[in-house]
């Protein structure tokens, strides 16, 4: 195997002391601009903060982009009929019509990339998913945050946070001009890793609590000049080969028989985009690693490109009207669905969720299912949240417990390995980013930490930018 591996007892060197130039000070300081990051600058800079944004890459995102996650998962109420066929499909039919529970800088994203012919609005046929086109959702985030006043520092990686009598008032990055810091009231750590919090000292878990492992890896690609209507018309011939946006189980038997395909996974899933002759692909898995180790990533990467290599050379032997098709485009990296979850001062549950709990300090809400890719190989669970229902996420899982002045959002924030597998997509990222914008403007502002602002202060701003929190707080789905 090329891929270098962590040696078994690895020597160690002393690295000498350094200095940092110190870039920036801001009200509240964004980690990560990804969905969340996106959702938690505007949050901040609606509410009337200063804000800077620092992100690794050269371009906004995060795994929408970066990774190539697509699409937006649906953020709508199942109704008993949707519930009962399945949520998504490449092919038009009756779902039933749900109601979205996610507004706010969602719905604003949304409506501003279906302008900009960016992406195409949740409906019956797209099963109330939202199709987008990452390179028009790179300069649209960006057209937003300009809009807001949001400052951004990009290709800037965050190796440390500044701690001072247990709250964090910075953050070392990485850059070609050597370390920078960027100081500030209030930091979030929208970095999906939960990499500022697990720096500052914060509590975190890893995995299910049997064994650690956590759900697998997925190179994202993209098929280009592919023949809809020819796919479409085997798919309405073969209907024991199709459900929803996956399938082609006995192709796949043949392949791997043969040699041609080596995938722990048992189908390939498809995602529809707005462009009529591309199709996503989300059929690579890679388990047994972490997003967190340098060794599992480089692992990871080269396991995926191999796994996307068969692929598409099996859809284009095998698959009706992928015969001239090939991959155009495949992420940045591989994407993480899984790492590091903080432990915050109330950790979200899978009864929670499953049985639509709402909470006092809801600060948003989702219905999206239990979805848990098999961290050990084939197979993938599905647990739905109750017809017509959603749940609360409260206020309380963004704030990490033993320390002060950071607020988590995104995939990060506090829960079990089976609530994260529903919380962690990317309009729920997005929702909460906002939410922890919203809170850390509020004590950026007052001069308070993060844990003494109220969640009725926090319901109050994010009621006034126009997010959804349910009719109890005189929000309804629209």
């Amino acid at each position: 195997m090329p891929v270098l591996r962590r040696p078994p007892q690895p020597a160690v060197i002393e690295l000498p002391p350094r200095k940092a130039e110190v870039a920036a000070e801001t009200d509240v300081l964004v980690v990560g601009g990804g969905p969340a990051g996106i959702g938690a600058a505007l949050g901040a800079a609606a509410a009337g903060s200063d804000v800077v944004v620092a992100e690794r890459y050269g371009f906004l995102g995060g795994n929408a982009t970066a990774a190539l996650v697509m699409p937006l998962m649906s953020f709508h109420t199942q109704t008993p009929k949707a519930e009962k066929e399945g949520a998504v499909t490449l092919l038009p039919t009756d779902h039933g019509r749900g109601e979205a529970v996610i507004a706010g800088v969602v719905k604003t994203l949304l409506e501003r990339l279906v302008k900009a012919g960016g992406a195409t609005p949740p409906s019956l046929r797209t099963g109330y998913t939202v199709p987008f086109d990452p390179e028009i959702f790179k300069w649209v985030a960006m057209e937003l945050l300009d809009e807001a006043g949001v400052h951004f520092l990009f290709h800037s990686f965050a190796s440390e946070a500044i701690v001072e009598n247990r709250t964090v008032n910075g953050v070392v990055f990485e850059t070609k001009s050597g370390p920078v810091v960027i100081r500030a009231r209030v930091v979030l750590d929208c970095t999906g890793d939960g990499d500022v919090a697990a720096r500052a000292g914060a509590p975190f878990e890893i995995g299910r609590q049997e064994d650690r492992l956590v759900q697998p890896m997925t190179l994202m690609f993209r098929m280009v000049e592919f023949e809809r209507r020819a796919f479409e018309a085997y798919v309405k011939g073969h209907p024991d080969q199709w459900k929803g946006v996956h399938g082609l189980w006995d192709l796949i038997r043949k392949a791997s028989a043969a040699g041609e395909l080596e995938l722990p996974r048992e189908d390939m899933l498809f995602f529809a985009t707005p462009h009529e002759r591309e199709v996503s692909v989300n059929s690579t898995r890679v388990t047994r690693v972490l997003g967190t180790d340098v060794w599992d990533l480089s692992y990871a990467e080269w396991q995926s490109r191999r796994q996307m290599r068969q692929i598409a050379a099996f859809l284009q032997r095998h698959v009706p009207g992928f015969e001239k098709s090939y991959a155009a485009q495949s992420g940045v990296n591989a994407g993480v669905r899984e790492t590091r979850r903080i432990v915050g001062d109330y950790q979200l549950s899978v009864d929670d969720i499953l049985n639509a709990r709402k909470f006092p300090d809801v600060i948003a809400r989702s219905t999206y299912p239990v979805d848990i890719h098999n961290p050990e190989g084939t197979g993938t669970l599905l647990r739905r949240v109750p017809a017509g229902e959603s749940y609360d996420i409260p206020l309380r899982c963004l704030l990490p417990q033993d320390i002060e002045g950071l607020v988590v959002a995104g995939r990060c924030i506090s829960g079990t390995h089976e609530a994260h597998s529903s919380y962690r997509v990317m309009p729920v990222s997005m929702a909460t980013g906002q939410a922890a914008g919203a809170c850390a403007s509020l004590a950026a502002e007052s001069g308070k930490l993060p844990r003494e602002i109220s969640a009725s202060e926090v319901q109050a701003e994010l009621v006034r930018q126009g997010a959804d929190l349910g009719a109890a707080h005189g929000c309804l789905a629209q």
